[in-house]
């Protein structure tokens, strides 16, 4: 009788209510937030500082795109290392240095070094970024293990982690232009430095919502080995030790020794991600439907600018990323029947049509706006649906690294979609490059229906 009044009371409860009923999950998702404020200001933050310090548009969105590649470049081997060693573990130390390369890049800028030397130091910066995201993805799919309904609150968690993302991407490049035309020049570098450090520390110091490591994992098993296992790991082929050895106890560097022989007797090393069947193509549907954003991006400035509306930018922007956000609040409460795969490709058509209303509607703003907001909803359930079907294809032990791969494929979209679009806008006109979002869009439903055949076969 208690317990159906419990699953009654429960399921009277909004899924936030839910997910933030669990211990920990305020304090793992709000540190984590606070911690990912340097993604979407560091890059404008260094096209703003470099600007006005060196009066130079090609070398401060040159410099901004190195960081970048150089942060997309390293992503994915840093959540392979959290996978392995534990969030704490490798934490603590991965973000002293990146606070520390951080620090002298933004002193270095303040203090106006030569242009060779600040390149350096944006490129050592960018290799010391790892992703929060994916860390409080990884701590939300734990938090949620054995709970009731625990993948339709994964759903939610997703999708509202995809909503803070929009929100961050929001905040984010409006403090940064506000710091560094009303504060000073180079302030929008320290501030998400500080932030990441504050964050970043909070995040790493919560343990009871941290994933365990695989090699702990690993060791706990050891631990737990009946007669062949122990046998096996033992000199003479015995479960007891042979002559002159001491039996292992916990905790004791002899039992270390059994741990790490039979890490390496189990090959216990995993495969790469990229080796499960669906997730090249799941990458590859990210790397081209992201190369829309930017692409929207950069030809709506080039057309309010010839409007001579370009003081409005911001808010024309933000009309997108709040339907994005009102998308995800939509998407994590609710449960969609059928397949993760099924609704991506929903998704991607659906926005594939509102980008050709971007098209149709851009000479006149406001109607653009409307639209924006209509088309936006399908934005962050596209990224929680990805991240969704990245849990279904990679085992527990390696769902950061693949978390880490999505990003990191959706950074390298939004670097190469901002490129063609530049060189669409030198060639053609900004109505040309509105055509670009709705092509690549277009362009990812076939990959997008690649990666569920052969996840299907996988299964």
């Amino acid at each position: 009788m208690s317990t159906t009044r419990t699953m009654t009371e429960s399921s009277a409860h909004s899924p936030y209510q839910r997910l933030f009923a669990l211990p920990g999950t305020k304090a793992f998702c709000l540190s984590g937030a606070v911690a990912r404020l340097p993604i979407s200001m560091m890059s404008l933050g260094i096209v703003l500082a470099l600007n006005h310090i060196y009066d130079n548009w090609t070398v401060a969105g040159t410099m901004s795109a190195v960081y970048v590649l150089a942060m997309s470049c390293v992503t994915p081997f840093y959540a392979r290392a959290f996978d392995r060693f534990g969030q704490a573990r490798v934490g603590r130390i991965a973000l002293a240095v990146q606070l520390a390369a951080m620090l002298s890049f933004a002193f270095a800028a303040l203090m106006r070094v030569p242009i060779p030397v600040l390149f350096a130091l944006a490129v050592v910066m960018g290799l010391t970024q790892f992703s929060f995201g994916a860390l409080v993805r990884t701590r939300w799919s734990y938090a949620l293990r054995g709970v009731p309904d625990g993948e339709q609150l994964l759903n939610t968690a997703y999708a509202m982690e995809a909503a803070i993302d929009e929100v961050v991407f929001i905040l984010g490049p409006i403090l940064a232009a506000w710091l560094a035309t009303s504060v000073h020049p180079v302030s929008q570098l320290f501030v998400p430095t500080l932030a990441c450090g504050i964050g970043g520390t909070v995040f790493l110091s919560l343990r009871s919502t941290q994933p365990p490591a695989m090699v702990e994992q690993i060791a706990v098993s050891a631990a737990s080995v009946e007669s062949k296992d122990a046998k096996a790991a033992m000199p003479n082929g015995s479960a007891t030790p042979a002559a002159g050895e001491e039996s292992p106890q916990a905790g004791s560097p002899a039992a270390d020794r059994l741990t790490l022989r039979q890490l390496r007797r189990s090959g216990a090393k995993p495969k790469s991600v990229l080796l499960y069947g669906g997730v090249l193509p799941l990458l590859a549907v990210f790397i081209v439907f992201n190369m829309s954003f930017t692409s929207f991006d950069v030809s709506i400035t080039a057309t309010m600018k010839g409007m001579g509306l370009e003081p409005f930018l911001g808010l024309q922007l933000a009309m997108f990323a709040l339907g994005s956000c009102i998308g995800a609040l939509i998407f994590g409460s609710r449960q969609l029947k059928g397949s993760h795969w099924g609704h991506m490709v929903m998704f991607l058509a659906l926005l594939t049509v509102g980008y050709a209303f971007f098209r149709l509607t851009m000479d006149h703003l406001v109607l653009l706006g409307v639209v924006e907001i209509l088309s936006g909803l399908t934005v962050s359930p596209l990224f929680a649906t990805g991240n969704l079907i990245v849990k279904d294809l990679v085992p527990p032990q390696s769902l950061t690294e693949g978390l880490s791969w999505v990003t990191t494929a959706g950074t390298v979209g939004t670097s190469i979609g901002s490129s063609v679009a530049g060189i669409v806008l030198d060639a053609a006109s900004p109505h040309v490059g509105m055509l670009l979002p709705c092509a690549f869009t277009l362009a990812s439903v076939p990959l997008a229906l690649l990666g569920w055949r052969l996840s299907k076969r996988r299964g």
